[in-house]
């Protein structure tokens, strides 16, 4: 356990309980103290048997639920990578290749299988124990971590030629998940100390304000070697919104609220309030854009409760869902395949590619997380969707649940499974079922802090779903 010789509990003094939030007035002085725990390797462990023939379309929701979830999960549980525990980016190619948005999405994902006992609560803690240790090492950029890195060594791997650095984004992704698990191992063991610690110190590390380059405006890159010459200040609506939550939320290096009114919210493709294939969409650019929107930011973010003075995020998200949706059953490519029970455009690997599929961007390939991603927006049109899937046999079902994305019209089915889209199925799924992703981020008193900062209020929350 490399990381906590020099840095495990500092962050102790902050964080006094796990439900209290950063000490205002900045890290505690004094030196850091060392809890010597074991770490044993975590076993190999089966979550279930595995599904090969695929989930019956006709069984109760509850078991499909159960099936799907449980196989998608293999993705992060069995799939991770040896050495430092992280999502792998995808399967299919660069098996040492671990992405850091993606680590956050399976980090929930473990969450959510821990809560329905297909995880033991230890073998999860030395795994995400593992996976921060690691994380301590690796290497980061003013605190953000890049978006891939070598899942051995920690180092950077450059995700393009400029994109060499920090990603402030896939970074907000990261912690998300880490604040998640936080929250989830409160107790007082010593085990959990220490994860609390060692997540506490990443949190606290990442400069935020740096992030700004002293503008009115979040940058999304940062390089060691070509500085800000990506040039991509974050302008909404897209799948960022969390990274302005968090960024507002720190105790250390926040941003001014500045950041976001004048920057995130004054994007061109912000403000909308047309309707759109009859339903009237606040926030976004016409026709709604690929399904990954209302996912990213909102597998902790709890939208049912949530506005500021731009939107009702429960109204935004289920009017994107419902746009998408309703453009796949009206289906202007005449796509053969389309239609109530068979739609769902998000960014997937495609017939020529990795492509951001949306309503004005079909190119007749559906992926299944955009449809299982969506649950808890449109619930009946889901398990529709659910159902049609699990009709289509073990073309589209393997070893790590529904594979990436098929072409309904041509014949075409990936043989890849991506992190970014193997999270959203578990994690909003069981924010579905339960909300307790949701329920966990929510509960960090700092995300309290920066959301009112940011000018979001509470309203009495939509009846949950459950099941």
């Amino acid at each position: 356990m490399r990381y906590t010789a020099s840095r495990a509990l500092r962050a102790d003094r902050n964080w006094p309980s796990p439900d209290q939030g950063p000490n205002p007035s900045g890290r505690g002085s004094g030196g850091a103290h060392v809890v010597p725990v074991a770490i044993e390797k975590p076993p190999r462990i089966f979550i279930g048997r595995k599904h090969y023939d695929g989930p019956r379309p006709d069984e109760a929701l509850a078991e499909l639920l159960n099936t799907v979830q449980r196989q998608t999960l293999r993705f992060f549980w069995e799939f991770g990578h040896p050495t430092s525990g992280l999502a792998r980016e995808r399967s299919n190619t660069t098996p040492h290749v671990v992405t850091t948005g993606g680590s956050g999405f399976g980090i929930m994902a473990i969450l959510a299988g821990v809560e329905r006992g297909w995880i033991g609560r230890r073998a999860a803690l030395d795994r995400l124990i593992k996976m921060v240790c690691f994380l301590g090492q690796a290497e980061r950029h003013h605190g953000a971590f890049p978006h891939w890195m070598d899942g051995d060594s920690g180092r950077t791997i450059p995700f393009s030629q400029l994109d060499d650095g920090g990603d402030i984004v896939e970074t907000a992704y990261l912690m998300v998940g880490l604040l998640s698990a936080r929250q989830y191992f409160r107790g007082p063991d010593a085990k959990e100390r220490v994860l609390r610690s060692l997540i506490n110190a990443l949190w606290s590390e990442v400069e935020w304000d740096w992030y700004t380059r002293g503008s009115e405006a979040l940058v999304w890159h940062w390089s060691p070697v070509h500085g800000w010459a990506m040039d991509l200040p974050i302008h909404g609506w897209n799948e960022c919104l969390i990274a302005f939550i968090l960024a507002a939320s720190a105790a250390r290096h926040s941003i001014e609220p500045d950041v976001y009114h004048r920057g995130w919210a004054a994007g061109r493709a912000f403000a909308n309030g047309r309707s759109i294939e009859g339903v009237r969409l606040p926030l976004g650019p016409d026709h709604g854009g690929p399904l990954f929107f209302s996912h990213y930011s909102f597998l902790g973010l709890d939208p049912r409760a949530l506005r500021d003075r731009y939107a009702d995020y429960w109204h935004q998200n289920v009017a994107y869902t419902h746009i998408n949706r309703t453009h796949c059953v009206r289906n202007p490519g005449k796509f053969d395949g389309y239609g109530a029970d068979c739609w769902g455009l998000t960014a997937s690997d495609s017939i020529d590619g990795y492509v951001a599929h949306a309503p004005d961007r079909d190119l007749g390939v559906i992926t299944p997380s955009g449809a299982l991603g969506s649950f808890p927006y449109a619930p009946a049109e889901c398990e529709l969707a659910l159902r049609h899937f699990a009709s289509r046999g073990d073309r589209l079902w393997g070893e790590y649940g529904f594979r990436d994305a098929f072409s309904p019209s041509t014949g075409w089915c990936a043989d890849s499974y991506l992190a970014i889209d193997q999270g959203p199925i578990v994690v909003m799924i069981e924010n579905y079922r339960s909300g307790l992703l949701w329920r966990l981020f929510m509960s960090c008193p700092e995300i309290q802090i920066g959301l009112a900062r940011l000018g979001f209020s509470r309203r009495p929350k939509a009846a949950a779903a459950t099941s």
